[in-house]
């Protein structure tokens, strides 16, 4: 009986962790998130001119989304290790909620890569360091 609810504790976790906040969620406390030095916070009027050029992973979401808050460290390790070969950015959707339509946000945390302003490959939920690393390096790679 103790490993079934364990079995279903870690299950529930896992899809929790996986699905993100919907934007119907938006109730709840605001918290502030606040972005490290290498994470850049991008709005309406500097998005367009900071993914214009290059590599650029840019992190949609909310203060009050928990697996948002959870994704931050990771995001700020990945700042750390593409120092000098990607811009790391996030979006506070409810601050610019136009931009998130613009790429038809629905659920956040959503991790999307661009290249020279064009999205390359897309995450929704909790996503690992590894698996974004991989995305930059081979938006990088390509022509």
């Amino acid at each position: 009986m103790k490993h079934a609810t364990r079995f279903a504790l870690a299950m529930a976790l896992t899809t929790f962790l996986s699905a993100g906040c919907s934007r119907q969620d938006a109730g709840g406390k605001a918290e502030s998130v606040s972005a490290s030095t290498h994470v850049l916070v991008l709005n309406d009027s500097t998005f367009d001119a900071q993914i214009q050029s290059g590599v650029v992973l840019v992190d949609f979401w909310a203060t009050w989304c928990g697996p948002c808050k959870m994704q931050v460290p990771i995001v700020e390790q990945v700042a750390g290790r593409v120092e000098g070969k990607a811009t790391i950015a996030k979006v506070d959707v409810d601050a610019a909620p136009k931009i998130a339509q613009r790429f038809k946000i629905q659920a956040i945390p959503t991790l999307v890569v661009f290249k020279n302003g064009k999205p390359q490959k897309q995450f929704v939920g909790l996503t690992e360091a590894d698996a974004l690393i991989a995305a930059i390096t081979a938006a990088g790679d390509s022509k």
